[in-house]
């Protein structure tokens, strides 16, 4: 047995309680009231590098919540590995959801149920605690620096001035990112690549208030309705994207790939089962994996308007506003797909109302070289972990900074998630599997040592 491994299976209950200490802490970047939460959490995650045995860590502020840096360097002849993850956690609400308080982590059926448990506290802390396996057990194949940032959940608007200041420190030969996902324990998979992303809010405007339905209704274009039309628009009868110039970029997938994808193991009845659905929708002619991994997509996150308290007020509302996101696939710019939208909705607003469209944030797609030495050493890794060859898969969610480090660092990206699509990241009761907390755990330390092995020869 590796020694890391034997060091893991030692101290594996204090990781469990070491992890539940951080995501008590409610980092939630979107939400300026919890500032002091962010500061608290940053310092935490500083600790915690420090415990595990890095040289040095800084909190380095930005304009808005901090970076957290640090660094081990054992050797400079030895490559050099850096890690990305953030601290920040998206909103709890709605909170009537959860079966459990979500920023007091609670353990049921193997599982730990708490916002951020597995997006992405308990993914970038696998690599703290294996830093702290490796540098005990003198196993460090390589040199690792980490980058934990606490505002990719709100597009992470100062990482890009971070980055281009900070070439020097940042300086590697790899990033690892723990921040997808895999089809299962049974099944490991390897994300070659994440979705782009654009977010922009759309706000309609009619009369100058509020006003009595009975005395206007049917007189007065009610913002709800006129929104709720514009927002039908955007899709035909085959759940295909009505905007001109959407699809005008998108790289088509291989047959060679469809296949490939089509080979991976799924159950269409059990993830309806788990979503509580009878049935699933999208772009017809592709399947539900194409649809979240190789197929761009417009999704409608939230849209209020109008009374929405207890009982019935009988109001023609004045506003009605909708939180509108694209996934986008490679080849697609989040900036040219996010102007077409502005533009849609600006254009096809009647003149009974006026339309206020903005951006929120972006990212670009990614996509992971399949031939690259880090690639074949997360292969590897996962092939000695979990006795079997990880299925390639695209990944449907998006990281935004990895296009942002290739462009400023010239270094490629590989993703290795251990966390599952069921997880409810971003929803209610999201939970993580401890035993992928521990393979995490147990996995990376191999990523380090093939990859090593790889680079000396």
């Amino acid at each position: 047995m590796q020694a890391w491994k034997t060091y893991q299976e030692k101290h594996k209950d204090r990781f469990l309680e070491e992890l539940l200490g951080l995501l008590r802490i409610p980092s939630i970047s979107a939400d300026s009231n919890h500032q002091p939460d962010m500061l608290r959490c940053a310092e935490a995650v500083k600790k915690s590098l420090l415990d595990a045995g890095v040289s040095h860590a800084e909190i380095f502020p930005t304009q808005g919540h901090p970076v957290v840096y640090a660094e081990k360097k054992t050797d400079p002849s030895k490559p050099t590995i850096l890690v990305y993850g953030h601290y920040d956690v998206q909103p709890a609400d709605p909170l009537e959801l959860w079966h459990s308080a979500p920023f007091e982590p609670t353990i049921k059926n193997g599982m730990i149920f708490a916002r951020g448990a597995c997006d992405d506290k308990g993914q970038f802390f696998m690599h703290v605690k294996a830093l702290e396996m490796m540098n005990e057990t003198g196993s460090l194949a390589c040199n690792i620096k980490f980058i934990i940032e606490g505002e990719e959940e709100i597009g992470s608007p100062n990482l890009a001035l971070f980055v281009a200041s900070h070439k020097d420190l940042l300086k590697a030969d790899v990033i690892l990112i723990s921040d997808t996902s895999m089809i299962s324990l049974d099944t490991p998979s390897i994300d070659i690549g994440v979705r782009g992303l654009s977010y922009i809010e759309v706000e309609v405007t009619g009369p100058n208030r509020d006003l009595h339905s009975g005395v206007y209704g049917g007189a007065v274009a009610n913002p709800i309705t006129i929104l709720a039309r514009m927002i039908a628009s955007c899709h035909d009868e085959n759940n295909h994207i009505r905007i001109p110039g959407f699809y005008d970029d998108v790289l088509e997938s291989s047959n060679d790939e469809r296949k490939k994808m089509a080979a991976a193991p799924f159950d269409i009845k059990e993830y309806m089962k788990d979503l509580g659905v009878h049935a699933l929708w999208g772009e017809n002619g592709y399947s539900a994996n194409e649809r979240t991994g190789i197929r761009p997509t417009i999704e409608l996150n939230g849209i209020w308007g109008g009374y929405q308290g207890e009982g019935a007020k009988t109001v023609l509302p004045s506003k009605a506003t909708a939180k509108i996101s694209a996934r986008l696939v490679p080849n697609q710019s989040s900036t040219k797909i996010t102007s077409l939208l502005l533009d849609y909705f600006r254009k096809i607003a009647p003149e009974s109302v006026t339309v206020h469209a903005i951006e929120h944030h972006g990212g670009e797609p990614y996509m992971t070289p399949m031939n690259s030495l880090a690639y074949r050493a997360a292969e590897k890794a996962i092939e000695a972990s979990f006795g079997k060859k990880p299925v390639p898969l695209r990944g449907g969610g998006s990281i935004p900074i990895c296009a942002l480090f290739e462009k400023e660092l010239g270094i490629k990206i590989v993703f290795m998630g251990f966390g599952l699509d069921s997880d409810n990241l971003h929803s209610p009761n999201e939970k993580f599997n401890i035993e992928n907390f521990y393979k995490g755990i147990e996995t990376i330390p191999y990523f380090h040592q093939y990859f090593a092995e790889g680079f000396k020869g």
